[in-house]
């Protein structure tokens, strides 16, 4: 299931993988660690939900707040814990801001998440005391980039709003550090508050052409080009297709351009060539090559993350797929000895749930879904979060047509799944596979959504931020399974359920209007 956004691949691409160290505020284990220890020495998480506390004292020691929103069982997560919570930079960098740690299943934790406009797990942001938004903190890059950002917002007293309104009206007292930190800002992240999500193309190539030539420019101009073959349609802004192509042809050769950008080189690959050239074109052949070229560079490089380095070889399989309706027994040879190497390296905790969510990703992408199935089962034991590897599994039988396994995996998952926010997620993940692959199962159906609602009765700030997403999907998907009134019986009954849960909350209460909405097509 996705959980991050179009650039990610749904991996933190680019974070550099490294060797836990005894101060870490996560600690290096070879078996399921505790997701929430913290160990001495390491960074002093504020955990305690208390944010206005926070803010005060982050106002009375003159310090910027990082605001942490992630989950246990998110492999990007589990990715930045592994790679820069524990570097020994950043927990010395922590001394200069107060840390919090927000846990998406937490008490309260959506609503927090609904005033931060925090979504996807995990999301960064540096704060001013007041709550001015100074950054948001990009999460696919690699740690050594990560870091350098970190140290440019924390060191700068403007807000990226104001930054990027300077950029735009052609300020030229902006310097070089300025550009970096809206080079790397998270615009992809779709609770960014800069402008539209449909504006984001437009207004990153717009920033790559009024910024002076240089590395920023380029980032700007490379994340503007792929937002805009991301972007549904791919129509919010016009380019010279011929230009974009020399371009990025140019950034591929250079391995230092390529290494620098690696978390968009080793992103949507298929998308933009799709986007740029015509199936089988001669400029498709080209770009297709020079970007292989530059992935297998990528995959092959030891100082890159091991999930980033499977990220090069997801991007590989879907570049090859883009004329071809099967893949070549060479690559998929070469794409089971990368992840079993990887794999086999692979020994941490925190790192293994990210890197087996991609190497699982690359297997089933390259049609070896077998062996991807081998790969997950061997984790359930040794993994703190099963049910995440669980629902790839329900995914991987769903691609076979297997319904009976697929729906097997995905209660299983849900079953298994912990923690308020993480439960109503798998719950709605599964009720729309149930409405998917067994739609006359009006009982199970009935049985599991009148589960979710009696859990949702139970939780405090049910119907804000990621649940309020989860419920949307879960209410849409029932509304179109009942759409002629062939399961009328079980939809007025748990109708009436959550009719019964609105009730009790109160009129002025922002979440009545979210909860009434859940099962109604307005």
């Amino acid at each position: 299931m996705k959980i991050i956004s179009p650039f990610s691949v749904k991996l933190l691409a680019g974070l550099v993988a490294a060797v836990l160290a005894t101060s870490s505020s996560f600690a290096a284990e070879s078996i399921a660690p505790d997701p929430h220890a913290v160990q001495p020495g390491g960074i002093e998480w504020r955990r305690d939900n208390n944010l206005d506390a926070a803010f005060a004292l982050a106002k009375s020691s003159n310090k910027p707040l990082f605001l942490y929103w992630g989950a246990v069982w998110c492999p990007p997560c589990n990715q930045v814990k592994a790679t820069i919570f524990n570097r020994q930079e950043f927990i010395e960098k922590s001394r200069h801001f107060i840390p919090v740690y927000l846990d998406g299943d937490s008490p309260s934790a959506q609503k927090f998440g609904a005033q931060f406009k925090v979504r996807g797990y995990p999301t960064m942001i540096l704060l001013k005391p007041d709550g001015t938004e100074i950054t948001r903190l990009p999460g696919e890059v690699d740690s050594e980039r990560y870091l350098q950002v970190l140290s440019l917002a924390m060191n700068t007293s403007t807000s990226v709003n104001d930054t990027y309104k300077a950029a735009l009206a052609g300020a030229k007292t902006l310097k070089a550090e300025d550009w970096s930190l809206l080079a790397d800002y998270s615009w992809d992240d779709p609770d960014q508050k800069l402008v539209a999500a449909k504006e984001v193309p437009a207004t990153l190539l717009r920033l790559a052409e009024i910024c002076p030539p240089g590395a920023a420019a380029t980032r700007l101009y490379l994340k503007g080009l792929f937002a805009l073959a991301t972007a549904e349609p791919a129509k919010s802004a016009t380019i010279d297709k011929a230009k974009a192509l020399s371009k990025l042809s140019n950034a591929l050769a250079s391995p230092k351009v390529a290494r620098d950008n690696l978390d968009l080189v080793a992103g949507p690959a298929a998308e933009v060539t799709g986007y740029l050239t015509t199936a089988k074109s001669p400029e498709r052949v080209r770009l297709v090559t020079a970007w292989n070229q530059a992935l297998v560079k990528l995959s092959d490089d030891a100082t890159i993350s091991k999930a980033d380095r499977l990220g090069a070889v997801i991007a590989q399989v879907a570049l090859a797929k883009l004329d071809n309706a099967a893949l070549s027994p060479s690559l998929q040879k070469d794409v089971k000895k990368r992840v079993a190497a990887i794999d086999h390296a692979t020994t941490d905790a925190y790192e293994r749930q990210s890197v087996v969510h991609s190497a699982a990703e690359a297997l089933g992408s390259a049609d070896l879904l077998d062996d991807s199935d081998t790969l997950l089962k061997a984790e359930l034991q040794r993994s703190h979060s099963p049910y995440y590897f669980m629902s790839t599994l329900g995914s991987n039988a769903k691609k076979r047509g297997d319904k009976a396994a697929a729906l097997s995996w995905y209660s299983q998952a849900y079953d298994a799944s912990k923690g308020p926010a993480t439960r109503l997620q798998w719950g709605a993940n599964y009720v729309g596979n149930l409405v998917d692959l067994a739609p006359s199962d009006d009982a199970r159906i009935e049985r599991t959504v009148t589960g979710i609602f009696t859990e949702l009765s139970k939780t405090e700030n049910a119907f804000y931020e990621r649940n309020r997403a989860s419920l949307d999907k879960m209410g849409k998907k029932l509304i179109s399974w009942n759409k002629d009134g062939q399961h009328q019986a079980v939809f007025q009954k748990i109708h009436a359920q959550l009719d019964g849960i609105c009730a009790k909350l109160p009129a002025n209460d922002p979440q009545k209007a979210s909860c009434q909405t859940v099962l109604t097509k307005s």
